[in-house]
């Protein structure tokens, strides 16, 4: 993605929840071109306690199947106490009932993947900037 526009979110704080581990290296290859600070956690339950640890974070990038506790349960979590933060489901499954259960979590945004680089960073920026 040689075309890709510079983006800067060098004050920015992004969770990355993500159980596969080639995934969450592709996401942490583009993020880090941003500038800003990328942490990474593998389920439901690292992610409720990270952004309850780090209520400075801004956005953050949920896969929806994982481990433990799926990222609609923790979504929710998240935004009882952490309504600010940005939460953009990412998820394999392309059901329609997936993207409304999404909305009723609390997700901000939805992309199924494979994600469309260009697209998932376009729209963080639109939250970030």
């Amino acid at each position: 993605m040689e075309d890709q526009p510079a983006y800067r979110w060098n004050s920015k704080k992004i969770l990355v929840v993500e159980d596969d581990e080639s995934s969450a290296f592709l996401l942490g290859t583009f993020l880090k071109k941003t500038g800003a600070s990328i942490s990474f956690t593998t389920d439901g339950n690292e992610a409720v306690d990270y952004v309850r640890q780090h209520p400075e974070t801004d956005l953050v990038l949920m896969d929806i199947c994982l481990p433990d506790k799926d990222g609609f349960t923790a979504t929710r979590e998240i935004k009882s106490f952490a309504r600010n933060v940005v939460v953009i489901a990412q998820t394999a499954y392309a059901f329609s009932m997936d993207h409304m259960e999404a909305k009723r979590a609390g997700c901000d945004d939805y992309l199924t993947k494979p994600l469309n680089m260009r697209l998932l960073l376009d729209k963080m920026d639109g939250y970030l900037s």
